[in-house]
Order: structure tokens, then C-alpha cells, then sequence
């Protein structure tokens, strides 16, 4: 089972320890995840070297050729909101996490479409559980 995971690049790097915890904890699962590189240290070099439009359709196609998006949206992102909505509109199934606390975007904790679940987290223990809450849902679906 392929999974996108979004996180804040361009919008801040702040959250980079949860996308890595996140990312090795979906992996130790044995779940792919195909754009592991939001986490991985010097992206923004690296994407400075492609186009916009190399990266929206990298992107895109990543998107709508997984079974499954992840969202960290704790740091306001134009681009994971993005991300989420091109999910939705490919009829995937979408899990946005925020830190308790946090003030998750309206059009996120909003959304009835039946495709985005927005959820809350403490720790990484509850984290976990709502990660594999959500993927164990959708795969006896």
C-alpha cells in the first residue's frame, strides 16, 4: 500500500522530527511511502533546482497514484492544503494531523466530503493510534 505523506516545506521546517517520526514509524509497518523525501534534511536545495511545475506534477502524480494521504498540517501550509484537496477530488482517503493545541485550518476540520479526517494528537503514542487507526479503517473497506 502506497502512502502520501504532506508536510510543510516552503511554509516551515519547524515540525521536520514528527515528518521523520511519522515517515519511520509508517515505514517500520511496512508501508511505502512515496514521498518520504518532505522529510529529508536540504529539500528546499534540492527543489530549487526543479520547476514549479516539475514539482506540482510530481507531486500530483504521487498523489493519485497512492492508496492513501497523510497530512502533518500543524504548520500552515498553502501547499499541503493543496495537496489535501487534490486527494479529496481523486476520491482518497486523507488523514491531517495536528498537534492538540494547535489552530487547524477551518476548510481542513470543515471538510464532510467523507474523503479528509482531521484529527489531534498529544504524543507520539496517541500519534500512533490515530495512524493506525485510520489505515486499518481503510484497508477493510
Amino acid at each position: 500500500m502506497k502512502i502520501f505523506f504532506a508536510g510543510s516545506i516552503r511554509g516551515g521546517r519547524q515540525l521536520m522530527p514528527t515528518y521523520q517520526y511519522i515517515i519511520r514509524f509508517l515505514k517500520s509497518r511496512n508501508y511505502t511511502v512515496i514521498s518520504e523525501h518532505v522529510a529529508a534534511e536540504g529539500l528546499e536545495k534540492v527543489e530549487a533546482r526543479m520547476t514549479e511545475q516539475e514539482i506540482y506534477e510530481k507531486d500530483a502524480n504521487w498523489i493519485e497514484e497512492s492508496d492513501w494521504v497523510i497530512a502533518e498540517i500543524t504548520v500552515p501550509s498553502i501547499g499541503v492544503g493543496y495537496e489535501i484537496c487534490h486527494a479529496a477530488k481523486h476520491k482518497k482517503p486523507v488523514l491531517c494531523l495536528y498537534e492538540a493545541g494547535a489552530r487547524a485550518s477551518a476548510m481542513v476540520l470543515g471538510n464532510s466530503t467523507g474523503y479528509v479526517t482531521a484529527k489531534s494528537y498529544s504524543d507520539k503514542k496517541q500519534l500512533e493510534e490515530i495512524i493506525l487507526d485510520f489505515l486499518k479503517k481503510r484497508k477493510n473497506m
